[in-house]
């Protein structure tokens, strides 16, 4: 038996998408309401959920606690209500939990809209043990306690769904705006340093954030005081990517073959593919910056091969094979790119060229069109009139396509 366990809080816009994604999997759902003043516990009644109410205490740890106890199946799965379980993952889910000796099972997490790091894994599915709980702040995961419970227990085991099983709207730029999400993960890593110095865990997602911030210096010291204090083996694998990622990230500017190098690095560690595509799409990018455009474009394609449904991936190879010269290689890849997120004017703006290039006139015109249009409904005004200005003298982008 499955139970599906969550927390939300005023969530009605989003709540009802997920509970429908694990309606098919999970043989029961508890949502532990924290104190919603919307319709958040009325969709999940109408969903057919069990609705326990809780008031919040605090942090993230001690809520998804306490939402374990209201549960009563063998297995216990958690989603946040931004996230929607894949109907193409549940085959894999369940034969891995028919395993006898399974006890964790890391998902495979699409963050859409998180360009550098389009793929992360969460350890969500997991047999009911009573030593299984939660524990850090903000990023909460039962991690730790897994880990003490393999030593007494060492019969068990973790596997990886190599199936992407989740869908994370999240990171979406336009969802983040106006949020404090940045400013409460950088709260709970400050007092998490100031209790434990040096914590590597802490120290990625700190450092990550002062060098999107801006700080550079302060967030290079904190990435390198992290990968100084992090232990040896894979099993500190992604913490380690994390760091050699982000370093790489920082000096990418600066030193470039410091940067590659570390890309390089975060490559070498055990993990998916998946995972390591912000390294691997960040390296291919600096290759390309120097000239090392074969090498660039063999990374994007295993890029491209392994992980099919990113659609970053398949621009920056078209922008790669039409370097290249290889025109109808870039058109397949805008076109590929296109399919899968149909409003990045930017990769239509990059497909017109490459049809212009190509002698297809017709074709290069409705991209322009298309490209210009999606900037303004973006109100990206700006960049619209720049991009008609540009392309005036090129085409006649008011003439009636044949």
């Amino acid at each position: 038996m499955l139970s599906l366990s969550m927390i939300v809080r005023n969530e009605q816009e989003r709540l009802g998408a997920c509970l429908d994604s694990v309606k098919a999997f999970a043989d029961e759902m508890v949502i532990v309401d924290t104190g919603s003043t919307d319709q958040t516990m009325a969709i999940a009644k109408a969903a057919g959920a069990r609705v326990e109410q809780l008031p919040w205490p605090g942090d993230f740890a001690p809520a998804r606690n306490a939402a374990l106890e209201f549960v009563t199946g063998d297995w216990v799965l958690v989603l946040d209500a931004d996230e929607c379980l894949r109907a193409e993952a549940i085959p894999a889910l369940k034969a891995l939990m028919a395993q006898p000796d399974v006890l964790v099972i890391n998902l495979l997490r699409h963050e859409q809209g998180a360009a550098m790091a389009p793929y992360s894994s969460v350890s969500r599915l997991f047999r009911r043990h009573p030593r299984i709980c939660w524990s850090r702040p903000y990023h909460s995961m039962v991690d730790d306690s897994v880990r003490e419970l393999l030593k007494d227990e060492p019969h068990w085991r973790i596997a990886d769904c190599p199936e992407p099983a989740l869908l994370h709207d999240g990171y979406r730029p336009e969802l983040l705006q106006g949020t404090d999400k940045a400013a409460r993960l950088r709260r709970s890593m400050q007092e998490w340093l100031e209790q434990e110095p040096g914590h590597p865990y802490a120290c990625a997602k700190l450092g990550a954030l002062e060098v999107a911030d801006g700080d550079r210096v302060q967030g290079i010291a904190l990435l390198r005081e992290g990968l100084a204090n992090l232990g040896e083996g894979e099993e500190h694998a992604a913490e380690r990517y994390e760091l050699l990622l982000h370093l790489g990230i920082a000096l990418s500017a600066e030193d470039t073959d410091q940067a590659i190098a570390f890309y390089k690095q975060a490559l070498a560690q055990a993990l998916d593919v998946r995972l390591g595509l912000g390294a691997r799409l960040n390296l291919a990018a600096l290759l390309l910056q120097t000239n090392k455009l074969d090498e660039a474009i063999q990374l994007t394609k295993t890029a491209c091969q392994r992980a099919p449904e990113v659609a970053l991936a398949w621009y920056n190879l078209g922008l790669m094979q039409r370097r290249k010269g290889e025109i109808k290689d870039a058109l397949q890849s805008y076109e590929r790119a296109i399919s899968l997120e149909p409003s990045h004017a930017e990769c239509h703006q990059n497909l017109a060229v490459a049809r212009l290039v190509g002698g297809d006139i017709d074709g290069a015109r409705a991209s322009f069109r298309t490209a210009i249009a999606l900037l303004n409904s973006q109100r990206k005004g700006d960049q619209a009139r720049a991009l008609e200005q540009q392309v005036s003298g090129l085409v006649k982008l008011n003439e009636v396509n044949a």
